[in-house]
Formats: C-alpha cells, sequence, structure tokens
C-alpha cells in the first residue's frame, strides 16, 4: 500500500503547536487595506488557534500522519 500524502495546500496554510493545536493565518490582509480600520488590521496580524471542531476535520482530512 502506498503512502497517503499530505495535501500540498494544507502544507502552506496550516501550522501545529507543539500540544498539537492547528494555528492558521488571520484572512483579509491581502490586499485592499486601505478599507479596512486601524484595529483590523493590528488584531489580523500573526497566527490564530483553529476552532475544535475544525480541527478534527483538517487533521484528518489533510494531514493523514499527524498527531
Amino acid at each position: 500500500m502506498p503512502k497517503m500524502k499530505t495535501k500540498s495546500g494544507a502544507k502552506k496554510r496550516f501550522r501545529f503547536t507543539g500540544t498539537g493545536k492547528v494555528k492558521h493565518g488571520v484572512a483579509g490582509k491581502r490586499h485592499g487595506m486601505s478599507k479596512r480600520g486601524n484595529r483590523f488590521l493590528r488584531q489580523a496580524t500573526g497566527m490564530v488557534i483553529v476552532s475544535e471542531s475544525d480541527t478534527r476535520i483538517i487533521k484528518r482530512n489533510f494531514f493523514p500522519y499527524e498527531r
């Protein structure tokens, strides 16, 4: 049986914490920043933890060999 492959799009979009939680970048910062408020831009930096229900979906479907 051949190895299952990790989805290459998921590799670029998600990272794992040491405890196995999934992080993703905040949406809405690619273009059109002049429309958005300073508070939104400030809070949309860095990475955010994915919800628990979405974490199960991401791990099961996109990362077959993750924790």
